[in-house]
């Protein structure tokens, strides 16, 4: 413990974990000690983890919460452990994770298995950090508005198909990744279940704002998500093997940077159990469509740390 030392990277998202060795196995003191970084800084990175492996990754997130399955509806690729595939699927849009549920996910924690000889980076946003720095007037919108997550949408939407087709893998990742249909209401401002901070929850699964349409959800999403997007908000990783990056998922967006041509990367992701977000005025998140009991527990947010 005494050897565990927390470098901050920037002022308010990222730092760097020295001095633990995941694989040999991590202490309660020491995963405490993890979370709190992780709370405080909303990514958090290890370097040189080279003996991890996908059980060992899920052993070590167990001490920091409870996993998810895989995934709500990607179900062929792994139970516990989702690999991130470059074959199957470029993400490279800004988001948090399954926010087309009701039981948003705590925490993801990803580990590099196969990177791209350059390029490959993913980029985190504080949406704490965003809203803080709302100017008084849209604080008092964003508090007002909910806004309708699923994931039927599509990943391709901004790329140009005269320059790309996507290949029969890309096709057969999507068709998956709908082949369930879930919608869900959540507040654009929720309060964080640990810290108790105001955050926003937008990203690229918002189809509209409740009570408004297409036209004017598609102007106050472009307002509020070019606020959290801001490069002061946000840290920017250049992978390395060994690496495992851990978010808290209630407090960030991330993108994936699709910047290596057709060079291959693989990741692999383990996701934490989480809670039914809360509006400021204390409204759980409403489900419209789709029963996510499957995936994943509700976990009472005071026993999220552990």
């Amino acid at each position: 413990m005494s050897s565990v030392r927390v470098v901050k990277l920037g002022a308010v998202i990222g730092a760097r974990i020295d001095g633990v060795d995941i694989a040999d196995g991590v202490h309660a003191d020491t995963a405490a000690l993890i979370n709190a970084a992780l709370l405080e800084h909303k990514v958090i990175f290890f370097r040189g983890q080279h003996s991890l492996d996908d059980e060992s990754q899920l052993v070590f997130a167990r001490t920091l919460g409870t996993p998810t399955r895989a995934h709500p509806t990607v179900t062929s690729r792994g139970v516990r452990v989702l690999p991130i595939d470059s074959r199957y699927d470029k993400a490279n849009s800004w988001h948090t994770d399954v926010t087309f549920v009701d039981r948003i996910p705590k925490a993801s924690l990803l580990r590099a298995v196969t990177l791209p000889p350059y390029g490959g980076t993913t980029t985190w946003a504080s949406t704490e950090a965003a809203y803080d720095r709302l100017p008084v007037p849209l604080r008092a919108l964003a508090e007002k508005l909910w806004a309708i997550h699923t994931n039927a949408y599509d990943y391709a939407a901004d790329v140009d198909t005269r320059l790309h087709q996507p290949a029969d893998t890309e096709r057969q990742y999507r068709e998956e990744f709908v082949s369930d249909h879930y919608e869900t209401e959540h507040p654009v401002v929720r309060v964080h279940p640990e810290t108790g901070r105001r955050v926003l929850l937008l990203g690229h699964f918002v189809k509209q704002f409740v009570g408004l349409g297409q036209a004017e959800s598609t102007a106050l999403f472009q307002l509020f998500q070019s606020r959290i997007t801001r490069l002061e908000n946000t840290i920017r990783w250049n992978w390395e093997l060994g690496d495992l990056a851990i978010w808290d998922n209630r407090a960030t967006q991330h993108y994936a940077v699709a910047d290596y041509d057709d060079h291959f990367r693989r990741l692999s992701r383990v996701t934490l159990a989480g809670d039914i977000p809360t509006s400021v005025d204390g409204q759980l998140s409403r489900v419209v469509a789709g029963d996510a009991s499957h995936y994943s527990t509700v976990v009472d947010p005071e026993r999220l740390a552990g």
